[in-house]
């Protein structure tokens, strides 16, 4: 490729913040579920960058960029059924990364992915990586990139908020910073978080003999079911000896078993069943599917909330 930047070239990242930086001199835009992805593109040659420097475009041959020479930077995702809980469907997504060429190709075609432009990092013969966030703006919204999709802006962060309550979270840039590749410098991310009161259906052994490692969390449907939907693992020390003669009075003598993971032996994935009856309030910033995609934060115990009460309905708010 005769362009000014060649592959592979590290993304910026942004430096994660309780709140966004209020003021002039920031842009705003949603943060998205998805994989991060440098497009370089030379007349009719592609080249997807992952954010680690490998190569993603036979993973998603449906992916069309126009013809032209440029380098822009961006997010893969698929976008959810509008009646999911997240706007984005990452769980699809993850699935897309298959050594087979032909399941490659179904699933390009049953869950097809889009391609989300939030910077340019050259444009012909010109790097802009040492030009201004909102110089390189400005120049990539004056492209013609159908069918790319260009990530929305706002100027401030009243406008932004929203954002915080039905997307990923918010990223904020400055306007004035040059690119910086692979550094946390000039860009803040603030991602959304969100609480539920779930039932303790069960808790794994820590690696530490008589120690709880994590609370196995469920919700009950609509059917009246219990539904495991994630658990929580951020118990400090002294919480998880203490948990584990709290909790053994609830155990029911079953054992129950978390989703199959390549990552983890089958007696990793086993859990002591609870009775149904506690309750705690947790709090978490990314689901996919009606689970947490990772752990949660204990924030209480909810002695005066019943088990019942906690629904799956509050992974939909």
């Amino acid at each position: 490729m005769a362009l000014p930047l060649q592959p592979p070239i590290e993304p910026q990242l942004a430096r994660g913040r309780p709140e966004l930086p209020d003021g002039d001199g920031w842009s705003y835009e949603p943060k998205y579920d998805g994989f991060r992805a440098i497009a370089f593109v030379d007349g009719d040659d592609l080249q997807l960058q992952s954010r680690g420097g490998k190569s993603l475009q036979r993973y998603f041959p449906e992916l069309r960029f126009p013809p032209g020479r440029y380098v822009l930077d961006g997010e893969i995702v698929i976008d959810a059924p509008a009646d999911a809980d997240e706007p984005e469907d990452f769980d699809a997504l993850s699935q897309r990364i298959h050594p087979a060429a032909s399941r490659i190709e179904l699933l390009s075609k049953q869950t097809p992915a889009r391609y989300v432009a939030f910077d340019l990092l050259a444009l012909e013969d010109r790097s802009l990586l040492e030009e201004p966030f909102g110089a390189r703006r400005r120049t990539l919204e004056q492209l013609e990139l159908t069918p790319v999709t260009l990530a929305p802006t706002v100027a401030t962060a009243a406008e932004a908020h929203h954002w915080l309550r039905h997307t990923e979270g918010v990223v904020a840039k400055s306007l004035s910073a040059a690119y910086a590749p692979g550094k946390r410098t000039a860009m803040v991310k603030v991602k959304r978080s969100r609480t539920i009161d779930a039932v303790v259906a069960g808790y794994r052994p820590g690696k530490e003999a008589g120690t709880v490692g994590s609370l196995i969390l469920g919700l009950y449907d609509d059917a009246g079911r219990l539904r495991i939907v994630g658990h929580c693992s951020g118990l400090r020390a002294a919480e998880k000896r203490a948990l584990r003669e709290r909790l053994a009075a609830y155990e029911t003598g079953s054992r129950g078993r978390g989703d199959a993971s390549r990552w983890k032996s089958e007696k990793e994935l086993e859990w002591v069943e609870l009775r149904p009856e506690l309750v705690v309030e947790v709090s978490f910033d990314q689901s996919s599917g009606g689970r947490i995609r990772h752990g949660t934060r204990l924030l209480r115990w909810r002695e005066d909330k019943a088990p019942r009460e906690c629904l799956v309905d509050q992974m939909q708010e």
